[in-house]
Formats: structure tokens, C-alpha cells, sequence
């Protein structure tokens, strides 16, 4: 889900489920301006055609880095892309200078699971004099996990000097599925709990992931 602000922001979100995978990524480009639209544009469509191509991660990213430095040097975004297998539950993702994904079980998150060293931002990876590629990291959910992904919009929200926070985010998260809630009802709610809280004018784009793994039952014969 995604709110867009009264100023124009860079956010973006992007899914698909390729038999067995589930691909799924986050944007949030640098800057309010038409300037920051056309480049979550770029990024968003370099990951898909990379993604149709059966590039890896890295790969996926790079051809991000390379647009971004040939199109739109001056402009960079961060973001999450990631690989699910819907079958085993492995989880592989990369993360360029984005806020780290939540992974929430059993009603909790789980402190730090989906942290990561520091990477640039997508259109910043080559003037760190790097050339090594993107790090891609694993791990392996449980039935029922949940993991969230999200823009600084999100927790950044404030009503006065107070911002909606990370803790605040999360426990709605927790107490609406704990409710019954399903995911997309639960982003709705929150939607419009981070907007009250903001008065019903965002500052930043507001965009959350959401991605739960219910693997299908085995048959027994």
C-alpha cells in the first residue's frame, strides 16, 4: 500500500509471483520533485525487465546503479528487493541504504532478524569506489512469518514533535493480525491510523509491504 503526500514524493512498491517465487521491492527516491518520480521510474523498471530476464539480485541492482549514473547522475534511492520461495521459505533479500525489513513471529519482531551491514543507495554504489558486487542476504521463515517492509515516511509521521515511530508502527502490525485481521485490512487501518496521526497531511509518502508466508499444507498420501 502506498499514500501519496500532498508534495510529490519517490516512493514506489513492486511484486510478482513467478510459480514458486515471489519477488517484492521497496523504493524511496531522494527528494519532492518530479526529479525523484523518474528516478524510483528508472529503478522500478530496470528491477522488472532484470527480473523477466531471470537476473539475480545483484544483478538486478546493478542495472539499477548503471541507469541511475547514465540518466540521472545527481540522483539516488534506496530500497529493499527480495526473493521469497514460497515452497521452502527462504528469504533472499538486499538492502541499499533502505530502513531494515521487520520480520514478525509468534506476535513479536523479532529484534534485528533483517538488519544488515550498510550499502549505498541504487545510483550511489560507484562513487564509493566500489565494484564489488551487492550483498545478498539469506534466512529462512517459519510458517506464519510476516515481514514488513517500509518507507521512512511511515514512522516519520508526526502530529506535532511527535513522530508515529517504529514501535508504534510495529505494535498495530502485531495487535491487528493478532485481531484476525488479514494483511491487506491491516494496512488499510494502519494507513489511516499514520494519516490521523499526521492530521490527513503527509509530508512524505507513506508505503508499507507486506509479505506473509502460509505454505501449503503437504499431502500425507
Amino acid at each position: 500500500m502506498l499514500e501519496p503526500a500532498y508534495d510529490l514524493g519517490g516512493d514506489a512498491f513492486d511484486h510478482s509471483l513467478t510459480r514458486n517465487i515471489l519477488h517484492a521491492a521497496i523504493f524511496d527516491s531522494m527528494g519532492h520533485n518530479l526529479a525523484s518520480g523518474l528516478t524510483t521510474a528508472v529503478a522500478l523498471a530496470c528491477c522488472r525487465n532484470a527480473r523477466r530476464s531471470r537476473a539475480d539480485l545483484p544483478e538486478m541492482i546493478e542495472s539499477v546503479d548503471q541507469a541511475l549514473a547514465q540518466w540521472l547522475p545527481d540522483q539516488f534511492c534506496t530500497g529493499v528487493v527480495c526473493r521469497l520461495d514460497a515452497d521452502t521459505g527462504v528469504l533472499r533479500w538486499s538492502n541499499c541504504g533502505h530502513p531494515a525489513p521487520l520480520l514478525i513471529r509468534d506476535q513479536r519482531v523479532l529484534d534485528k532478524a533483517l538488519e544488515s551491514p550498510p550499502q549505498p543507495p541504487m545510483g550511489l554504489h560507484g562513487l564509493f569506489g566500489s565494484t564489488a558486487a551487492r550483498t545478498v542476504h539469506e534466512t529462512t521463515l517459519q510458517p506464519g512469518d510476516r515481514v514488513l517492509l517500509y518507507t521512512d515516511g511511515v514512522i516519520e509521521a508526526r502530529r506535532g514533535g511527535d513522530e508515529f515511530g517504529l514501535d508504534r508502527f510495529a505494535d498495530f502490525i502485531i495487535r491487528s493480525a493478532a485481531a484476525g485481521q488479514r494483511p491487506a485490512e491491516i494496512l488499510r487501518l494502519l494507513i489511516h491510523d499514520i494519516l490521523d496521526h499526521h492530521s490527513d497531511k503527509l509530508t512524505d509518502d507513506a508505503t508499507i509491504l507486506l509479505i506473509e508466508w502460509q505454505p501449503q499444507p503437504t499431502s500425507s498420501g
